[in-house]
């Protein structure tokens, strides 16, 4: 038995939610649904591209996945908790142990590196945007569980984190965001 991917119903720019109820495609439920799912599918990207010496972050990123997955269930199932004050620990515990083996950053440094640095870097922008859709829908329609908030929050924070520890496993050196008079071409 073949299932059809297509239902027609986004046709006319409507979607089901999982309630049954028809919405219009920019609802905000959906938008934040939407900007999760990118961020997990990026992630998926950042997977498949990780360097050689990065590979070694391939387990958390699926775990971060599946958290995800759980997340959007969250958002959409009626009383469905599933992401916890354990999962937002979590990334704190894992942003402590990681942030020692980093530079520290007197001043912001461009966002890129290597592959994946650069790659973990822009994961962190479009969490930053599915955070802001999440903090949206909390505030106008429909009240999220804080842990789904603060979750949302941390894993930002968790992917510039792991972004630079990439960038050092990779022996890439980040370049400050200021330039300094010396450096600069007159033009």
């Amino acid at each position: 038995m073949t299932i059809k991917i297509y239902t027609k119903v986004g046709d006319k720019g409507l979607t089901k939610q999982v309630t049954g109820k028809i919405v219009p495609k920019y609802d905000l439920q959906i938008e934040a649904l939407g900007n999760v799912d990118e961020l997990q599918s990026y992630l998926g990207v950042v997977i498949a591209n990780l360097s050689k010496n990065c590979r070694e972050l391939r387990k958390e990123l699926e775990n971060v996945q599946r958290n995800l997955y759980q997340l959007q269930a969250d958002i959409v199932v009626k009383h469905h908790h599933e992401i916890s004050e354990k999962n937002v620990t979590q990334l704190e515990d894992r942003i402590n142990e990681l942030t020692p083996k980093i530079p520290t950053i007197p001043e912001f440094i461009l966002p890129g590196g290597k592959v994946t640095g650069a790659n973990l870097q822009y994961a962190r922008t479009v969490a930053r945007r599915a955070e802001r859709s999440l903090v949206k829908l909390s505030l106008n329609e429909q009240k999220l569980n804080d842990c789904n908030l603060e979750y949302m929050n941390r894993l930002s924070d968790y992917l510039f984190i792991l972004g630079r520890y990439a960038n050092v496993l990779d022996g890439y050196t980040e370049i400050k965001s200021k330039v300094r008079e010396k450096n600069r071409i007159n033009g």
